[in-house]
């Protein structure tokens, strides 16, 4: 199973932020797993967004619960993330990454059985 992410790599302050992860090498309909979003700022670590599991329970951040959203899409094989209402701090490199089990929180690559190379988004007028 392999991740891709991709997205705008610019987006501008007060829009919304819409980025895919295709997933390829399995249908995402046979694999019960649990599909996360996860960021990381420049020079900072990295921050755990939310998860969407293989039945569409979503869980989130709680500092982004109210701009976020975790989609998925079977018949394309997608997992979406949409980040409204973006401002400068929210420029990051966004991964995707999927796991076997549930584990609110987690920003280890070793909590993950797959993990996207990640996609870069600028937030800038």
């Amino acid at each position: 199973v392999q991740l891709q992410e991709s997205g705008p790599g610019l987006v501008k302050p007060s829009q919304t932020l819409s980025l895919s992860c295709t997933v390829s090498g399995a249908s995402m309909a046979t694999l019960f797993y649990y599909w996360a979003w996860i960021r990381q700022p420049p020079g900072k670590g990295l921050e755990w967004m939310g998860v969407i599991s293989y039945s569409g329970s979503t869980y989130y951040s709680p500092s982004l619960k109210s701009r976020t959203s975790i989609a998925r899409d079977t018949s394309n094989n997608q997992v979406t993330l949409t980040l409204r209402s973006v401002t400068p701090e929210d420029t990051a490199v966004y991964y995707c990454a999927a796991s076997k089990t549930l584990i609110l929180g987690a920003t280890t690559k070793d909590s993950y059985d797959y993990w996207g190379q990640g996609t870069q988004v600028t937030v800038s007028s």
